[in-house]
């Protein structure tokens, strides 16, 4: 059971997202500020918008129960959660998107060969790394880079860097989901195995999954049906990155609370994906389903050395690729960065060395960034 309720917002008036009368038609979440709505979001400085939609405060069990068919065993034991409301991408993060914080990688080169912007231990904080160009863009591209396909391939520090950009930019407070609220997400409010019951031959109206040699590879972004609360490939298509380390669930009485009482990685493997891929069974796209990474398979034909922080090329890393959130409740900054830092040596000096080397680059990302690429290109 899902209890819904309320929950106070630390946000200005006219933060987007927020309304204060009812909608007559279309989602929306009572808050204290008003209510939460779906709306849309123009990348500054881009033509490309994001999607997010509100997801109600509540708490559920996650995991599975042991009567469910195909339930792995890293799926208990179920525990209560207190999750606060929060909106999540519609869809997950497309091409079109994740290809404007490729493009930091030559504005970012720009910037230090004009000397401008740089980057010194006073600004330090605000500094990301961007993707480095593909090694071979044909492989990486090779089931398609349409702009509503789903961007994969993607590691977690890529992602984490994606979200600490986009807050950058917009204002807004924007990470990756902690796992309980991912599957809390994806239930909505169902404790089915999926988010519209549990007949798995009925999957193929929600899902790119193996049912078939036509559906190899990443699909356009909302083909399929979405879940009850309007979240589209939940299930299937591209796996989604989490926050979490992969770990077994520990028994407890107490209610946890979905973003505070996550594990934190405390070496580079195993972390968790949600959701499942094109190329996985029905069974690996259950809400409950979990499933680790693996970075030195999914690098394992990556020619550089040190491998890439940022790309993955080999499957099934060749479709991961992540979904934002931005809670309602912002946080201070200090912990924000919790969510977006770099939390293991081996990525630090996998990066640190790019840089090093000029195969690599890094630059401060603020409101002010769009205004100052935009004069590069002028």
């Amino acid at each position: 059971m899902v209890v819904l309720q309320t929950c106070g917002s630390l946000m200005a008036d006219g933060d987007p997202g927020i309304v204060s009368e009812k909608p007559s038609e279309g989602r929306s979440v009572k808050v204290e500020a008003g209510y939460m709505v779906p709306y849309r979001m123009k990348i500054p400085g881009t033509d490309v918008s994001f999607e997010m939609v509100p997801i109600p405060g509540g708490e559920f069990l996650m995991g599975s129960p042991d009567s469910e068919a195909s339930r792995d065993e890293s799926e208990g034991p179920q525990r209560r959660f207190h999750v606060d409301p929060f909106w999540m991408g519609r869809y997950e993060v497309r091409w079109n998107e994740y290809k404007q914080y490729m493009e930091l990688y030559a504005a970012f080169k720009k910037f230090r060969e004009l000397n401008i912007r740089r980057v010194t231990d006073e600004n330090s904080v605000d500094v990301v790394t961007s993707p480095t160009p593909l090694y071979d863009p044909t492989f990486t591209f090779e089931f398609g880079e349409d702009p509503m396909q789903p961007a994969i391939t993607v590691s977690q520090y890529a992602a984490k860097q994606y979200t600490k950009w986009l807050s950058a930019i917009t204002g807004q407070q924007h990470r990756l989901p902690t796992e309980a609220e991912w599957e809390y997400a994806c239930r909505a409010g169902t404790t089915t195995a999926y988010s519209y019951g549990d007949d798995p031959s009925k999957l193929g109206d929600y899902a790119w999954f193996v049912k078939n040699t036509e559906d190899s590879g990443t699909k356009l972004t909302g083909a399929k049906q979405p879940n009850p609360w309007g979240l589209f490939d939940m299930h299937g298509n591209a796996a989604e990155w989490v926050l979490d380390a992969y770990a077994p669930y520990e028994a407890t009485d107490r209610v946890l609370n979905a973003a505070t009482d996550w594990v934190r990685p405390t070496q580079l493997n195993p972390r968790v994906v949600r959701g499942g891929t094109w190329e996985f069974g029905a069974a690996q796209c259950r809400s409950a389903s979990r499933y680790p990474s693996d970075y030195s398979a999914w690098r394992e034909t990556d020619p550089n050395f040190p491998k890439s922080p940022w790309w993955f090329t080999d499957d099934p890393g060749r479709g991961v690729g992540f979904r934002i959130i931005r809670p309602l409740k912002e946080v201070s900054r200090e912990q924000m960065e919790e969510f977006w830092k770099v939390d293991v040596d081996e990525t630090m000096y996998e990066v640190d060395e790019r840089i090093e080397t000029g195969r690599g680059v890094q630059g401060i990302v603020d409101k002010d960034l769009p205004a100052a690429i935009e004069k590069l290109e002028d």
